[in-house]
């Protein structure tokens, strides 16, 4: 449940029917607060928001046929038809593997706990889908006598520059290209997939105003006007 505590001040109605803040009748309440560790300091005119749950953390995840999950303590590893994959987390969360499903749960009621609880939930999922079904991220080269080719390990990307890119392609990615001029990255890691496309993209960021370059498939270019826009036929 989501509770909301009044810092300092509460609330009151006034003469008009609209929401006052009063601070005598409220600090007798705030003490009792600070003493259970709920308000962790008094300020004027403020609203503090402590979220006792995370909603994404208290999130239960569910272990696909062929994933096993081992904790060690802080790591937990995760292995399947995809690879494996390991994390280190924080002591404010634990683990707990029961009935097929993955549960994440904090140690401290404190605002670095309440913040660990949902992130460590999220990158424990990003890790079973990952070796699960994998990630992928589609690009495409927008110009003219702009194409890309893999050989080996090696990504090459004509375009435009007087000279070809050459990026080495990272451990556990698997990039293919499709009509020279579309490149299927795909792998386990969503943070090393991510972070390719994002190197990629950085050889040929679109322009503004034909929106030539590297883009992600989807990816919506908002362009300029010329000199020439504004000009009356």
């Amino acid at each position: 449940p989501r509770r909301v505590y009044a810092v300092g001040y509460s609330l009151t109605s006034n003469r008009l029917g609209k929401m006052a803040l009063s601070q005598r009748a409220f600090m007798p309440a705030n003490r009792q607060l600070m003493a259970k560790g709920l308000v962790t300091r008094v300020g004027p005119a403020r609203l503090q928001v402590y979220a006792r749950e995370s909603r994404i953390g208290s999130k239960p995840i569910p272990l696909p046929k062929g994933v096993t999950v081992t904790v060690d303590g802080s790591v937990v590893k995760v292995k399947g038809p995809k690879g494996e994959l390991s994390q280190h987390f924080t002591h404010v969360v634990k683990f707990e593997q029961k009935d097929g499903v993955l549960r994440v749960a904090k140690l401290e009621d404190t605002r670095f706990g309440m913040s660990q609880h949902g992130l460590a939930r999220s990158l424990c999922n990003n890790m079973v889908v990952g070796v699960s079904d994998g990630f992928e991220r589609r690009m495409e080269l927008v110009g003219t006598g702009y194409r890309a080719a893999v050989a080996g390990k090696e990504l090459t990307l004509n375009v435009g520059y007087s000279k070809p890119r050459v990026l080495t392609i990272p451990d556990g990615l698997k990039v293919t290209v499709e009509k020279n001029t579309t490149l299927v990255i795909a792998g386990s890691n969503k943070v090393t997939v991510g972070d390719f496309c994002a190197t990629v993209r950085r050889q040929r960021e679109p322009e503004p105003y034909k929106g030539k370059g590297i883009r992600y498939q989807g990816e919506v270019i908002k362009l300029k006007e010329g000199k020439g826009g504004g000009k009356k036929k």
